[in-house]
């Protein structure tokens, strides 16, 4: 009977979690839902942004403080994570490629900086004491644009008044509500559209604009608003993913707790069978020795 007593507590136990990972899984779906429509909708505005940005030539001379490509001295990683845990690997993936980063600029002797956003990132890298680490975690509480964009705007202070040379985005891209794209993006300096694939930008303007007043006053006012946009989907992007991803591992634990109840009922029936039986022998050899 002990053994029963045990197998009937591992299938409370178990029942309680499976309940728990359930309702879990249905706050991250809430959630999950309200987290895909905003990036949903903001890709199309910052698509058009870039796209934009990419049609105005800055081959001709036409630059801004953003575009200064100088020799990289001190880094910024903006390592975005999330406040909570039990989402399955999205933040391991993301912690593991900003250390891959931090070890790649330790190794050319570059100084660093890291802006945390999420506890998790600013629980791991605030460990190291070589880091100055800068912890935004209230981001992600209620992400709003304008306390986004405060950041942004601090960063792109930073770099224009050349206290940091490079800024890289490290986050997990939303794909669907089972995979993410771990993406190692860069922020500044600001990287002309075609450029990248070894084609001339001329190449791939798409529109003919006339510009009034001019290209030059144009990008000034597009490029901070462009930047903030893009730092602003990032956040949308990491926070889709990580309820996309929270409510896969609780439907995955969830099922795995079915599997798991299933088996230690049958062991419970089996060793309940097992007890029935020996008393009915034990039963049924009493009987036969007081007849004998």
């Amino acid at each position: 009977m002990a053994n029963l007593k045990e197998v009937r507590t591992r299938i409370a136990s178990v029942s309680s979690t499976q309940q728990i990972t359930s309702a879990m899984k249905m706050v991250s779906a809430a959630k999950f839902r309200r987290a895909q429509n905003a990036i949903i909708g903001m890709r199309p505005y910052a698509k058009q942004l870039q796209s934009i940005i990419a049609d105005i030539d800055v081959g001709d001379g036409v630059q801004t403080p953003y575009h200064a490509v100088r020799p990289v001295q001190t880094v910024t990683l903006v390592v975005i994570t999330s406040n909570k845990g039990l989402c399955g690997a999205f933040n391991s993936n993301v912690l593991k490629l900003a250390q891959q980063r931090i070890d790649h600029y330790r190794a050319e002797g570059v100084r660093m900086r890291i802006v945390a956003v999420g506890k998790k990132a600013s629980e791991m890298l605030v460990r190291q004491n070589d880091l100055e680490v800068r912890s935004c975690d209230e981001l992600l509480d209620a992400p709003t644009f304008d306390a986004v964009a405060a950041l942004a705007d601090s960063l792109m202070a930073d770099f224009e008044q050349r206290v940091i040379d490079r800024v890289e985005l490290i986050y997990n891209q939303f794909k669907n509500s089972l995979s993410q794209v771990l993406t190692c993006e860069q922020f500044l300096p600001v990287a002309p559209k075609g450029h990248e694939d070894g084609k001339d930008l001329k190449d791939n303007k798409v529109n003919d604009y006339i510009y009034e007043p001019s290209k030059e006053d144009i990008l000034r006012e597009m490029i901070p608003l462009t930047l903030r946009s893009t730092f602003y989907r990032a956040i949308l992007d990491s926070l889709a993913a990580e309820h996309g991803a929270r409510m896969t591992a609780m439907q995955k634990a969830t099922d795995n707790a079915t599997e798991l109840l299933k088996d230690l009922r049958l062991n419970y029936n089996k060793a309940r069978q097992a007890a029935i039986t020996n008393e009915i022998i034990e039963i049924v050899s009493g009987s036969e020795a007081l007849n004998g």
